[in-house]
């Protein structure tokens, strides 16, 4: 079967004379082809993979494979349904060699108080942050069911990795970006029937796992001002050492996690131990920028040897949000998820 699915002809007459071009070799042309397309493909890669490294090499082994493949386009359906079944091919593909990734909350319990001296768990696969920077902008299309920052939150993606590779493609595809059952099939050439029976099964094992309220949802109720000055507030909070201010912003339930290390902390007099313990104290001195990732407000935090010696790049932390209280903080440590959030190695 040729990796294409049923969706409408390619409309624009450029477009066209570009993969006539490519299909004569014209690597420009096959630049000019993809382009418009690549950041939602990142993001569809992302989803399926958890980790933005593992997205990058997905995206750059898929459109490898697209330009050698490019005389099995014959152009009845649209670029981006093709591009978009390569795609999701190369993923699976990825998810069979890899597994799932995960966060700290999946490998065992909590830790009651703080753990000091921990070594990262190298040997695990880390669920890892995505940069707003790299989001497509806008709707997916009408047919989808979550919205495109939805899909990349935390809680989603994380839920994501518990489903096998079929169920997790074929809600991604149907639900996300709005691909029908019969497309999909084409794309994972399987029949409509299987895609419905792996959609099903995916839906039930994420409405078992995600909350009510999306962050989207939170976020918009809170309104752009009032989440930045939350993510500042807990920034500044650490800044300072104040464990007062830091506990007026969490809610009693709150977690804590750092991949990669494997400690997690649940409950907010476990937290505070931690963060007492830790970063209010052991940590000489911070420096943050705000940001965001995964379509939800987080924190670049700088840690230096004194207030005035060079901060280099410590951690991306991702904040979830309950009405207007922290409820999960995950901080991913490594400066490589500040540079990747396009925010300075060092202040």
């Amino acid at each position: 079967m040729s990796e294409e699915s049923c969706a409408t002809p390619l409309p624009v007459a450029a477009d066209a004379d570009d993969l006539t071009l490519a299909r004569d070799g014209d690597d420009d042309a096959f630049t000019r082809l993809v382009a418009p397309l690549r950041r939602e493909l990142h993001a569809h890669c992302y989803r399926m993979l958890g980790s933005t490294h593992d997205a990058d090499d997905a995206l750059q082994e898929a459109l490898v494979r697209a330009w050698r493949g490019l005389e099995r386009f014959e152009g009845r359906s649209s670029l981006r349904a093709w591009l978009y079944t390569v795609a999701t091919r190369t993923c699976l593909d990825a998810v069979d060699r890899r597994g799932r990734r995960a966060l700290p909350i999946d490998l065992g319990p909590a830790s009651p108080h703080a753990v000091l001296d921990a070594a990262p768990l190298t040997e695990v696969a880390w669920l890892g942050p995505y940069p707003d920077a790299g989001l497509p902008i806008g709707p997916a299309g009408p047919a989808a069911r979550y919205e495109q920052r939805e899909a990349v939150e935390l809680a989603f993606v994380a839920a994501a990795q518990h489903l096998s590779g079929n169920q997790r493609a074929a809600l991604l595809l149907f639900d996300v970006l709005g691909f029908s059952a019969e497309e999909i099939a084409a794309m994972m050439d399987t029949s409509a029937t299987s895609v419905n029976s792996a959609l099903a099964r995916a839906r039930r094992k994420l409405a078992a796992t995600l909350p009510e309220v999306s962050q989207q949802q939170t976020l918009r109720i809170l309104g752009d001002t009032r989440v930045r000055d939350i993510a500042a507030s807990f920034a500044t909070a650490l800044e300072r050492g104040d464990a007062d201010a830091l506990v007026a912003l969490l809610t009693e339930d709150v977690t804590w996690s750092m991949p990669p290390l494997a400690h997690w902390y649940a409950g907010l007099g476990a937290v505070m131990d931690f963060a007492a313990t830790v970063p209010l104290t052991r940590c000489p001195s911070w420096r943050h920028r705000l940001t965001t990732a995964n379509g939800q407000p987080a924190v670049a935090f700088y840690l230096g040897a004194a207030p005035d010696a060079p901060h280099p790049a410590w951690s991306l932390t991702v904040l979830t949000l309950r009405r207007d209280s922290v409820a999960e903080i995950v901080s991913f440590l490594g400066p490589e998820h500040v540079l990747a959030a396009g925010l300075p190695a060092e202040l």
